[in-house]
């Protein structure tokens, strides 16, 4: 079975996720009970860093489209930055840059947080 770790970090009141190895059908599981903890804090702003993400099934990305509903009701937003061309593409096949921020880098991502509306 490939390895799969969840990381948590906060930032000026943002969560930050670091997810890396494989988020898959197996891995799911775990990657939900992090958001769904980030919830129960109710901690809405939330960045998901995939730097070190090596692969993401359609179950995994299941999982961003499960819960950004709810964030966004709650005024929250989860962005994603540091993917690898790789999982981009499995991104981008799904159309999720129409729904989702994707930036190069955590601090841009951060730092869209705090632009003014």
């Amino acid at each position: 079975m490939s390895g799969f770790e969840v990381s948590r970090a906060e930032n000026k009141g943002v969560a930050v996720l670091n997810i890396s190895g494989f988020l898959d059908a197996h891995t799911v599981p775990k990657f939900e009970e992090a958001l769904q903890n980030l919830l129960n804090e109710e901690k809405f702003r939330i960045i998901v860093n995939l730097k070190n993400l090596d692969y993401i099934s359609s179950a995994g990305l299941g999982v961003y489209m499960g819960f950004i509903e709810e964030i966004r009701e709650k005024g929250g937003d989860i962005k994603l930055s540091n993917l690898s061309s790789k999982v981009f593409k499995v991104f981008d096949l799904l159309g999720f840059p129409a729904l989702f921020e994707i930036f190069d880098d955590e601090s841009e991502a951060m730092a869209k947080f705090f632009e003014s509306k």
